[in-house]
């Protein structure tokens, strides 16, 4: 079966039935400092990473939604997981904003795995036919197994002076890996940095940073209103708080499942689910993911309509979503919060994967386009008519 004869539902099904072995191959990720080989085949087997592949390459381009609910499902087994695969997923959308010649290396076999570094850590110095990249780039999630390596680097002229600012496509076989990921949370993602020498990158491989990130760059078939062509902004901080759900269910279901026949120690419940405050925090916890979900929801289905109109979101609905999302993403981190905290002291064993979703969301959450404070100035400027000074959205 090729990959566009799955159907849509297929992917979802298949990786909601993989949900306890991405949970219980957590650990040895986290010990390793990256994804098990098993996990890896398994979400490729699945069509995962045939999500944001255009159907002309092969691939199945789900909507928004689609990816959204495969990415959540793949967080509630394991937060490296989700993040990684919400990684690969949204950098191979942005491979379709690329012109066409692009597209074809990149998506050629239908799946394809696309890291990326969106900080300017290197330059492009101009050669015949292209660009000769160099630099490093930190915290390159999933770049340990990724087919390419997408990159934000400064352009320079012939006398060196900086000119623009442009992202790059290189084959991951061309840059060299550190061995630098030595951290308390999301230790299985396997962001190591990436390193590139004097790299070729052909001239359609190097896209302008703002003509990608507004959609217009040229020489491309998908333009216009294919259902698919969303604000780029958005559209990563719509799966990250995806996965960010997907992340507190898993956490949700892990501390309920505790809860039969435990009793609260050094107290006089033998059954903390009979405690009042017991339902208070699982409420309050529900409430909160529920909260999280219904504001995806919204920006989900904003995101579609422009895109089926072939419209970008005005800046004001950019800088809701940003907003938006954060918030939502911090509802998530406290309803984690409140579970772990109202787990007693067994939860803090390795063996107890509720403490790696509780150290994987706060580190997640963590995330510079995703700081609740930074992104609520940024909204809360907006709301009051005000310049966001602030280029990300």
């Amino acid at each position: 079966m090729t990959t566009t004869d799955t159907a849509p539902g297929a992917v979802l099904d298949t990786v909601r039935e993989l949900v306890p072995k991405l949970r219980a191959d957590g650990r040895a990720a986290e010990d390793a400092g990256w994804l098990t080989e098993d996990t890896v085949d398994a979400l490729t087997d699945a069509g995962v990473f045939a999500m944001a592949v255009p159907r002309r390459y092969g691939g199945l381009e789900l909507s928004l939604a689609e990816q959204n609910a495969v990415l959540t499902e793949i967080a509630r087994g394991c937060g490296s997981a989700g993040w990684v695969s919400m990684v690969w997923v949204s950098t191979a959308w942005m491979v379709s904003l690329f012109p066409d010649l692009a597209q074809e290396e990149v998506f050629a076999g239908g799946k394809v795995k696309v890291s990326g570094g969106f900080t300017p850590g290197g330059r492009l110095r101009p050669v015949d036919g292209g660009y000769a990249l160099s630099g490093t780039w930190r915290f390159n999630t999933g770049s340990r197994g990724a087919d390419w390596n997408m990159m934000d680097a400064l352009v320079e002229d012939e006398s060196g002076e900086v000119v623009g600012e442009a992202v790059a496509l290189v084959p991951l076989s061309q840059m060299t890996l550190g061995d630098d990921w030595d951290v308390s949370a999301a230790g299985g993602t396997g962001s190591v940095s990436s390193k590139a020498d004097n790299v070729f990158v052909p001239a359609h491989r190097v896209a302008d940073a703002e003509s990608a990130v507004m959609g217009t760059l040229t020489d491309r078939s998908n333009t216009g209103a294919t259902g698919r062509n969303y604000g780029l902004y958005a559209f990563v901080q719509a799966q990250a708080l995806a996965t960010m759900i997907g992340m507190a269910r898993g956490a949700y279901e892990l501390f309920v499942s505790r809860l039969p026949g435990r009793a609260i120690s050094h107290s006089s419940w033998t059954s903390q689910a009979d405690n009042p405050l017991t339902h208070i925090q699982v409420a309050t916890a529900a409430n909160q993911i529920a909260a999280g979900e219904a504001l995806l929801d919204r920006m989900t289905t904003l995101l579609q309509k422009h895109a089926d109109a072939g419209v970008e979101p005005s800046w004001e609905e950019k800088a809701d979503i940003r907003g938006q999302a954060a918030f939502a993403i911090d509802l998530a981190r406290q309803a984690v919060d409140t579970l772990y905290r109202a787990s007693g002291a067994s939860v803090i064993a390795k063996s107890m994967p509720l403490q790696r979703f509780h150290r994987d969301v706060q580190g997640f959450a963590q995330h510079g386009l995703l700081q609740l404070n930074t992104s609520l100035e940024v909204q809360g400027r907006v709301l009051l008519g005000l310049d966001p000074q602030n280029h990300f959205l």
